[in-house]
């Protein structure tokens, strides 16, 4: 069931996903050759918790820690700990919080140092087809005009989108109804959008095939082929005037 968010529900979404904002520009900021994993994730939660929100992922299912950080061939659900991160690492950062019942989902890809061309291609049009889903996040629309839209930016620059894993709703819950694939099935939920809809968008796109596989943690998903991936998300709320970015950092 997609539960419609009041005026009042949103600018509590807002409040959280502005934390989440606050926190990824500081680990792009702080981020460097030569850390851990495990730094970055203790400087996230700190961050997070000075703010009087709490982490999100921590104990989700059994996650075991607050971000989840991802390098290179690594999709998402990587878990932070001694690795160090080297130059010419693409690291993806998913923070999420929650705040005075309701929850923040964001998440950016970074370039540590030099990295090639190729890579910051992926990283680009990765982005890119985020935006391009977010136009389509509008009353009226549906559900696929979100994954159509992502799914063709990518797959015009030569990359593909995962299948395995989606966006999502997001609200009391981290994650909600509905299901938001970054690929177009005519079999998929394809509900009209409307106003007070939360979504978290969330493309994740890979260089070489869509297909990933879980490492033996039972959390990482890394590409089959062992080619990079990039992961950009931002949570997005559907209003009368056009998306509404809630976890675009205010004034940014």
């Amino acid at each position: 069931m997609i539960v419609l968010k009041t005026e009042k529900e949103l600018n509590k979404l807002y409040a959280a996903n502005q934390i989440v904002a606050r926190t990824l520009r500081l680990l792009r900021k702080k981020i460097a050759a030569g850390m851990t994993t495990g730094e970055l994730d203790a400087l996230a939660e700190q961050a997070i918790r000075a703010e009087g929100a709490e982490p999100a992922f921590k104990g989700y299912h059994g996650f075991p820690a607050t971000l989840c950080i991802s390098i290179n061939e690594e999709v998402v659900h990587g878990i932070p700990g001694r690795r160090r991160i080297k130059n010419g690492d693409v690291v993806s950062l998913d923070v999420g919080v929650l705040l005075d019942g309701f929850y923040g989902d964001a998440a950016i890809t970074v370039a540590v140092g030099t990295i090639t061309p190729a890579a910051r291609k992926l990283m680009h049009v990765t982005e890119q087809s985020l935006y391009k889903g977010i136009e389509k996040a509008v009353p009226g629309g549906r559900l696929a005009d979100i994954s159509r839209a992502v799914q063709q930016h990518v797959e015009a620059h030569g990359f593909n989108v995962v299948r395995d894993f989606v966006g999502h709703g997001i609200g009391r819950s981290l994650h909600e109804d509905p299901q938001i694939p970054n690929f177009y099935s005519a079999a998929a939920f394809n509900p009209r959008l409307k106003e007070g809809m939360a979504l978290s968008l969330e493309p994740m796109v890979n260089q070489g095939t869509f297909r990933v596989k879980v490492l033996k943690d039972g959390w990482t998903a890394v590409t089959q082929d062992g080619r990079l991936s990039a992961h950009y998300e931002h949570t997005v709320a559907v209003t009368a005037d056009g998306p509404w970015i809630l976890s675009r950092l205010d004034g940014a």
